[in-house]
């Protein structure tokens, strides 16, 4: 599903990775794993076409945007999904609001979300759809944005330390919804730090970190 090839990325004068390729297949978790400053998050932007390489390409199902903006606009409302530490919530909205901004036209979508109410239920939040997202705790947002993901059902979940600010059974309900996701077909890459998320992945790709 995922297939990056020899990808390279600079920050200025530094150097994140060079030369980079590996693969996740569906139903498939992988974790990129390194020190701080090492380039996770940066190369799950690229991953999610909302960076670019420097050189190198990545492909998700055979397609790549290439340096199109218009051509990764597509691919990530048409194949990806988000989780990320601060949640990626818009605080005002409510929660239903906040789901529905993930959702993709039927005629476009791989496969069938589910509707609200039932994402919300998935993920212990039923009768909740109209708080505003600044009004939940930190464990219940992210509990919307695993919701946010169930309503979408993407091809592609990049997850961005998502267990980081979390208790130990929020932690443990987000790793067992991103490996259901994995076992319904996604692919899923997860930045982390944490031994028990590389410990629930199927392999690991390791960046060492930047050099001048």
């Amino acid at each position: 599903m995922i297939e990056v090839r020899h990808a390279s990325k600079r920050r200025g004068r530094r150097e994140l990775w060079r030369d980079l390729s590996f693969d996740v297949d569906r139903g498939e978790v992988v974790a990129l794993v390194g020190p701080s400053g090492a380039g996770k998050s940066t190369l799950l932007d690229c991953l999610g076409h909302i960076d670019t390489l420097d050189d190198g390409t990545i492909h998700l199902d055979g397609v790549t945007a290439g340096r199109s903006a218009r051509r990764a606009r597509r691919m990530r409302r048409r194949f990806l999904g988000y989780l990320f530490q601060d949640f990626g919530l818009v605080a005002d909205m409510t929660v239903q609001a906040n789901i529905d901004l993930a959702r993709v036209p039927q005629r476009l979508a791989a496969r069938r979300g589910l509707p609200t109410a039932e994402a919300l239920d998935r993920v212990g939040l039923g009768g909740r759809a109209t708080d505003r997202a600044h009004e939940l705790s930190g464990g219940e947002q992210q509990r919307v944005a695993l919701a946010r993901l169930l309503a979408k059902q993407p091809e592609v979940i990049l997850a961005d330390e998502p267990t980081s600010a979390l208790d130990g059974g929020n932690a443990d309900m987000v790793l067992d919804l991103l490996c259901e996701f994995a076992a319904d077909g996604a692919a899923v890459v997860i930045a982390t730090h944490s031994a028990a998320v590389e410990a629930r992945a199927v392999r690991t790709v390791s960046l060492s970190g930047p050099s001048d």
